[in-house]
């Protein structure tokens, strides 16, 4: 195809937008503009229509079809109304609960949002004001709702705005539901398929009635409300990121029982411009800045920060020299779950028919933690959705008590179907409480787990390869990886390989291979005889291909610690160079 080509084909597209019949005069006016004086940002605002891949939309907002804007999130919102209403077929009123966070441009999309489901007839719920993804979820199935819809971009750049959405369980799609969705929406070929207008008399205004049944839930998660009474002084900075989370989090701890909270100031405004961070994303360590600032200010001895829709939280904890250090999502979901499994087992709650979650990628520690308590563990694809999709095919069966993953989402109970910061605060703030009672941090707390368990050490890298000879490359590296499997890796023998595109588990040391019972995905692990795990995954939704490696020593005594630590983080370097991706 030549670049005239793709040139004309864009100006066509762009030409549709100027018809005053289906488009608004400012988006006409906007649309004008780029088409006079911006052909860059024309062609990557048309050349295709943005995808709505199997957790929604995601894009940078403004004009055309491969942007988030007012009609493109109408596309989407039709298209998944018309696939519940023929999967729900005779049942009347159908329900949606519509929930949004505080980028620029959330609230104006959950409204057009609202608007088109009950155009549609739908019985709509719409938050009256910003509410965290997990509230939403939580929602879905309070109020019985057969769908509903997160306005986000999770902790993307500002310029970015999403669509999540949602089914009846209050989890993210999984099959077949994703994909008839996304047929449905391909569906919807022109503007004037959306029903954008009708009754808005069944858009109902929720919000504090909600809060207050999700807080009687969340309250029922404390195990130990009496530690937390004894050490109810325990300092604490939070910090919601300019986000949903300062409606939710502050307000838990206090009902927890925590008296010693203090928010960052500038961070508990709530601007989709996100101006005191360079990202809003609690993985990296300077979006937790400003807290830790405050934290050493005031003598706190924990830090908590959630991302833009509080369903992801980042800790920082202090040291054996009393310096704040992060931690990684890993060592985080291994300490919740050491403290909750350890509370079951002491407290007889334990009756032999409890489990737990976590994604492939994710710390082999928390199956060692399970594995101690006898608890069954199951392990799932990437995405909070799978962990989702294990509660609800064991519902009534089981008991789920709690899961995780590696990028800081966190799920104790199954009140809430995706992960959950807010809850993941007020635990991992009773869980210090507890380590405190008994003369330790968190930090002491995480060692002495390594000592029982072994010291598992994480790293991730994430390589970007854009345009399509970037895909081509990602595609490449998984095929030599796949047609020529390394039999040791910096001096470590591969014993396993799982291909769970394949869904194959090949036993390196007799050559045997059984089946791995989960959903195809384009991921491959290599299991080492010393106990180390390297995983590759190419995204989704984005030119990368991320590499996740975890490694596995011996620590004996706390005093071992900085030194085993550098050993295994040589080991994690050694690996990296070896497989020529430094």
């Amino acid at each position: 195809m030549t670049e005239n080509k793709i040139d004309q084909e864009v100006l066509a597209r762009a030409n549709a937008w100027l018809s005053a019949e289906n488009y608004d005069a400012e988006t006409r006016k906007q649309v004008k503009h780029l088409i006079d004086n911006d052909p860059v940002e024309l062609t990557d605002s048309f050349y295709r229509d943005l995808e709505f891949g199997t957790g929604g939309l995601r894009g940078i907002m403004g004009v055309g079809t491969n942007r988030m804007n007012k009609y493109t999130v109408g596309m989407a919102t039709q298209g998944l109304a018309n696939y519940i209403q023929k999967t729900h077929q005779g049942i009347s009123p159908l329900k949606v609960a519509i929930s949004y966070d505080s980028r620029n441009n959330s609230y104006y999309f959950a409204r057009i949002t609202a608007e088109v489901f009950a155009a549609n007839g739908f019985q709509t719920f719409l938050f009256s004001e910003m509410r965290p993804t997990p509230v939403l979820s939580f929602a879905i199935r309070h109020l019985k709702c057969h769908t509903g819809v997160m306005l986000t971009a999770s902790h993307n750049p500002k310029e970015y705005n999403g669509y999540k959405a949602y089914w009846d369980d209050g989890a993210q799609l999984i099959p077949p539901h994703d994909k008839n969705v996304i047929k449905e929406v391909e569906n919807i070929k022109s503007i004037q398929d959306v029903r954008f207008t009708g009754s808005t008399d069944n858009i109902m205004m929720v919000g504090k009635e909600i809060d207050k049944a999700y807080f009687e839930q969340a309250l029922g998660l404390r195990l130990n409300p009496e530690v937390i009474a004894s050490q109810s002084e325990l300092g604490i900075v939070y910090t919601p990121l300019h986000g949903t989370g300062v409606t939710m989090v502050p307000e838990c701890l206090v009902k927890y029982g925590f008296r010693n909270v203090l928010q960052v100031p500038q961070q508990s405004i709530p601007d989709g411009n996100f101006p005191t961070v360079h990202s809003p994303n609690p993985e990296e360590g300077t979006a937790l800045e400003m807290a830790i600032r405050l934290g050493e200010k005031n003598d706190a001895e924990l830090i908590l920060a959630t991302d833009p829709d509080a369903d992801r939280v980042g800790i920082a904890v202090r040291d054996h020299d009393g310096k704040f250090i992060l931690l990684n999502g890993n060592q985080t979901a291994s300490l919740l779950l050491y403290y909750i499994l350890k509370q079951w087992k002491d407290q007889g709650r334990l009756k032999g028919n409890e489990f737990v979650v976590k994604t492939i990628v994710t710390s082999e520690l928390l199956t060692d933690i399970a594995k101690k308590y006898h608890i069954e563990y199951f392990d799932c694809l990437t995405g909070f959705k799978w962990i989702a999709e294990i509660i609800r095919r064991l519902e009534g069966q089981k008991t789920y008590i709690g899961g995780g993953e590696e990028s800081y989402g966190y799920l104790i109970g199954d009140f809430v179907r995706d992960k959950d910061a807010v809850t993941a605060c007020a635990l991992i703030a009773e869980t210090a409480a507890w380590a405190k009672s008994n003369g330790k941090s968190l930090f002491d707390l995480l060692i002495d787990i390594y000592i029982e368990f072994g010291f598992y050490k994480e790293k991730l890298i994430s390589i970007t390869k854009k345009g399509k000879s970037g895909a081509e490359q990602i595609q490449e590296m998984m095929k030599n990886l796949r047609s020529n499997p390394p039999e040791t890796i910096a001096g470590g023998k591969v014993i396993l390989i799982n291909d769970f595109e394949y869904q194959t588990s090949r036993n390196q040391i007799d050559k045997t291979e059984t089946p791995i019972l989960l959903p195809k995905s384009n991921v491959l692990q290599f299991f080492l005889k010393d106990g180390s795990k390297i995983s590759a995954r190419p995204s989704g939704t984005e030119p990368k291909i991320k590499f996740y490696f975890g490694v596995k020593g011996s620590i004996l005594q706390k005093s071992d610690y900085e030194k085993v630590d550098q050993e295994l983080e040589n080991k994690v370097q050694a690996i990296i160079r070896e497989m020529n991706l430094e």
